[in-house]
């Protein structure tokens, strides 16, 4: 298959891009840098989307058959904060988060229409069904809205055999949180979660495998959680 997977650098990115690329599949990998051979683009910047669309496009022969919409940022704004800093705190979010998935889904159907279907597989979170902190409240609305958008697409174009899928991380080890959870942070975390440890990277990136490549068309517009029954629906 020839996947476009977006914020592949690091965390669960790079452990679903490893994951793919060893199951034989072809990635066009992103992140905001790039390097290493991965597509660069900021996408804060709205008119970045086109260029690592067709970036991507170039390295995967013109045909890409599912894209992974990994990339996001988890940047707190204080409720009090002031007024500016509060609706730019919004604004960026919304954008990495929300927006720049919705523009490269919207670019996926049109091109999955051209080629007799296709799968969109969007990252998530726990937060988009229970909240965050009160500092989080753009986060966790960006995600509610993704998984919005994910089932508004698995409905409108099913019968064309595009299909839509989200995962639904907890909080996730990886390189840039095992500091914390060696803290007093972490164990709080810990003891909300029935499973008694939080979820790693690569039980993330094995549901979008799956997801993105053996899933079965009937389960489009769901849903996967991977949050140790912290969060339960």
């Amino acid at each position: 298959m020839n996947i476009l997977l977006t914020g592949a650098s690091r965390g669960i990115g790079a452990a679903t891009y490893d994951l793919l690329t060893s199951s034989g599949h072809k990635v066009a990998g992103h992140s905001t840098k790039g390097g290493n051979g991965l597509i660069a683009g900021d996408l804060a910047d709205p008119a970045s989307i086109n260029t690592i669309w067709d970036q991507a496009l170039d390295a995967l022969d013109g045909r890409i058959e599912v894209l992974v919409n990994n990339a996001g940022i988890y940047e707190g704004v204080a409720d009090d904060a002031p007024d500016d800093e509060w609706r730019t705190g919004w604004d960026r979010t919304l954008q990495v988060n929300l927006r720049a998935a919705a523009d490269l889904c919207r670019q996926a159907v049109a091109h999955f229409r051209h080629q007799g279907g296709g799968r969109i597989v969007n990252v998530a979170s726990r937060a988009a069904f229970r909240g965050d902190s009160p500092s989080h409240w753009h986060y966790a609305a960006s995600k509610s809205a993704m998984i919005g958008m994910t089932k508004t697409i698995a409905r409108g174009y099913a019968a064309e055999d595009i299909l839509a899928f989200a995962v639904a991380p907890g909080f996730t080890v990886s390189e840039m949180t095992e500091e914390y959870l060696a803290g007093r942070g972490g164990a709080a975390i810990v003891a909300d979660i029935p499973l008694g440890r939080v979820t790693n990277t690569a039980e993330v990136a094995e549901a979008i495998r799956w997801l993105a490549i053996e899933a079965p068309a009937a389960s489009t517009g769901s849903v996967i959680d991977l949050n140790g029954a912290s969060y339960v629906r």
